[in-house]
């Protein structure tokens, strides 16, 4: 007969579902939490409980937020005529720790990928299209990521906003700092060439 422990056998499952978390791993949290003093545990699960009954999309970007409105576009400060539009929360993250872009964001909460059965109506463009036609815009930076689906979503978005008269840029690719040029594949390698800069 296998050892089995019902509850310790459920918590190893649902740690199982988080991406990137395989068995052993999840064996390894069920454990850590349950070597947790019964306050911390508690605490862990009261904000996971938490996050899910107070955070949803901000009314105008689609962030995740716990008010109305997420903190850029709360920001008065933000250029709402420039407009990056990203994949998901995490790449507002990763272009906010930049410092250098004042202007607002639009979440899409994914990319068109037929085969995963994810079509333009699932992800957040109606929204997009109907912010633009509201408030206006004088750029649409398309910050989806470099991948097969990230690059269909950016053709797709980019050809419904070209009608309106809206400059369309996409972010420039290339070498990564620190990166040796050898190891760089050709598609990366053209991008590089092709976002090129002055010195």
């Amino acid at each position: 007969m296998a050892y089995n422990v019902a509850p310790l056998s459920r918590l190893i499952e649902q740690f199982e579902k988080l991406p990137g978390i395989g068995r052993k791993t999840a064996q390894r949290l069920a454990f850590y939490v349950l070597n947790m003093p019964k306050e911390d545990a508690k605490a862990f699960s009261e904000a996971i409980i938490e996050a899910h009954q107070k955070i949803h999309h901000c009314s105008i970007c689609q962030n995740l937020t716990d008010e109305e409105l997420c903190p850029v576009c709360r920001n008065p400060a933000r250029d709402r005529k420039v407009i990056c539009v990203v994949e998901n929360p995490r790449d507002v993250i990763a272009i906010e720790k930049t410092r250098e872009y004042k202007g607002t964001y639009h979440v899409l909460h994914g990319a068109i990928s037929p085969l995963d059965g994810i079509g333009p109506e699932q992800l957040k463009i109606k929204e997009l299209l109907e912010r633009i036609k509201k408030d206006g815009a004088d750029e649409i930076i398309m910050a989806t990521n470099a991948t097969v689906e990230g690059e269909a979503t950016a053709m797709y978005i980019s050809k419904l906003i070209k009608p309106l008269n809206i400059l369309v840029t996409r972010l420039a690719y290339g070498i990564p700092v620190g990166g040796d040029l050898e190891y760089a594949d050709e598609v990366t390698l053209r991008r590089a060439l092709e976002g090129r800069s002055l010195l």
